[in-house]
């Protein structure tokens, strides 16, 4: 019978890792719903009451899954561009929105869970931290493409529009009102609408 207590040989740390690992999995597997404390400590091995002795609410060990993913969203996002030196900030806006796509549409139960807005306004683990960065990242490749532009609010609209386009992607729905079977020749025509037509 599992205890509040954690396995002699597990450290502190250790089992709050692995309730995260176990709420990642989860997540991935039944998606955003499925991330109860209960089911999350079943699954660990431990008391339902077990994971309050590391994440007191409910929220804050929601927070420390959506950081994961934003973690591999940040990941994703620097090797898609490299270095930077190869390609222009088009290409490397090109390779970043394909880069949120394929992360969106292979990971739908975590993405769901990162842009939620009570996760993102309760500031716990600075999840805010992790993710303003990528925003940034994209502000700065729009004014680079853009100078004579708002760069955020360019940037805004660009973001929305891919989160737009892998949630319609995601439903089924762009396929059946474009006939498209790719999401690329979609994402040409983000950048185009955003960043005017390339070579343009």
């Amino acid at each position: 019978m599992p205890s509040d207590q954690e396995p002699a040989h597990e450290s502190d740390s250790g089992l709050r890792s692995r309730l995260i690992d176990v709420g990642v999995d989860l997540v991935a597997r039944e998606g955003a719903p499925a991330l109860t404390l209960r089911e999350i400590a079943r699954r660990a091995g431990v008391s339902h009451g077990a994971p309050r002795r590391y994440f007191p609410t409910h929220l804050e060990l929601l927070s420390a899954i959506a950081r994961r993913g934003f973690e591999e969203l940040a990941h994703r996002a620097t090797v898609a561009v490299g270095d930077g030196k190869a390609d222009g900030p088009r290409a490397q806006l090109a390779a970043l929105g394909r880069g949120y796509l394929k992360f969106a549409l292979g990971n739908p139960g975590m993405y769901e869970l990162m842009f939620r807005h009570d996760l993102l306004e309760s500031g716990h683990l600075g999840l805010r931290d992790t993710s303003l960065p990528l925003f940034g990242r994209l502000v700065d490749l729009v004014g680079q493409v853009r100078p004579e532009a708002d760069a955020r609010l360019v940037a805004g609209a660009l973001w929305a529009n891919l989160h737009g386009v892998a949630q319609l992607w995601g439903w089924g729905s762009l396929q059946l009102a474009t006939g498209a079977d790719d999401f690329e020749p979609l994402l040409r025509s983000v950048l185009d609408a955003h960043l005017g037509q390339e070579g343009g």
